[in-house]
């Protein structure tokens, strides 16, 4: 997905927020109010953050850490090392150090290369945004060093700006009637944002059951696993009522039935969620303010 935080159209919609948003960019070297420069930004650092997690001192660092914890451990399992108990508990205290050391040194590095450069100016451009009331619609988890799922705080987050009153001259009436050709060239000289899409009952309908289901297999295992149970014991015991329990299993078939024409349901809203998203990275790119998605919608944008 290519939907942005922010478009810059709407960078540019508010002249403060245009001028901050240059003067950040004038500092790092990007002009954060081109759509195309901060896809392309978004893309490289995205690409170079995932490379320093997957750094040899990180991989290293972890397996020597892993060794130094559960050396101890086989102790008791070999003799050999049992002769050898604090060389052993030596080596394993050394991997843990070094395993420690490497992943803190790893870590740093990755902390350093999120906070540092063109990336902490525009989280600061999208603070300065989100002040002016000009809506972020979707931040990336990596963006501010989030997990995948977008738990917590993060490493690098949005900046919190104060909130920030509306222009005066937004507020203010002008004093005397403008001339009719005034109006006319302020009215073409102010460019007309694009349409937002409205969004299909399809769409509000997944954001709601995008998060249900999940419990029709084990259920009916276990609803199969109790009709056995009660089988078994009718035929050990003797007693016919056990029998009964293989009523269990056609209800176990009936919950995983209704369970797939659930995921075939939730797989034709997800579709057209897919299809809403893309139609509002079609706008942004047209220069609509796009609001903020839904934690469901976000999902979609972060998996694709």
């Amino acid at each position: 997905m290519s939907l942005l935080p922010v478009s810059g159209a709407a960078l540019r919609s508010d002249a403060r927020v245009r001028d901050a948003a240059r003067d950040i960019g004038a500092r790092y070297g990007v002009d954060y109010t081109d759509d195309a420069a901060v896809t392309e930004l978004l893309a490289e650092r995205r690409k170079a953050l995932e490379a320093e997690q997957r750094r040899p001192a990180a991989w290293l660092g972890l397996l020597a850490l892993l060794a130094g914890l559960f050396l101890p451990f086989g102790i008791p399992m070999s003799p050999a090392l049992d002769t050898h108990l604090f060389a052993v508990l030596g080596a394993a205290a050394a991997l843990t150090v070094i395993g420690v050391a490497l992943v803190v040194h790893a870590r740093t590095q990755w902390k350093r290369a999120l906070r540092d450069g063109p990336l902490a100016g525009y989280r600061e451009v999208l603070g300065v945004a989100r002040a002016h009331g000009i809506p972020l619609a979707h931040i990336p988890p990596w963006l501010e060093g989030r997990t995948t799922s977008g738990g917590g705080k993060g490493a690098a987050p949005i900046p919190a700006c104060p909130p920030v009153e509306p222009a005066p001259a937004a507020l203010a009436e002008p004093a005397t009637a403008p001339s009719p050709t005034a109006t006319a060239t302020a009215t073409a000289s102010v460019p007309v944002p694009a349409p937002v899409p409205a969004k299909p009952w399809a769409v509000s309908y997944y954001e709601q059951v995008a998060d249900e289901g999940g419990w029709h297999d084990e259920t009916g295992c276990l609803l199969i696993l109790a009709g056995a149970g009660g089988v078994t014991w009718a035929v050990t015991v003797g007693t016919a009522v056990g029998y009964a329990a293989l009523l269990l299993v056609p209800l176990a078939v009936w919950v995983w039935l209704a369970g797939r024409r659930q995921g075939r349901e939730k797989e034709e809203l997800r579709e057209e969620a897919l299809k809403y998203v893309k139609a509002l990275e079609a706008a942004q790119a047209a220069g609509a303010r796009v609001p903020e998605l839904s934690p469901q919608l976000r999902e979609l944008v972060d998996g694709g």
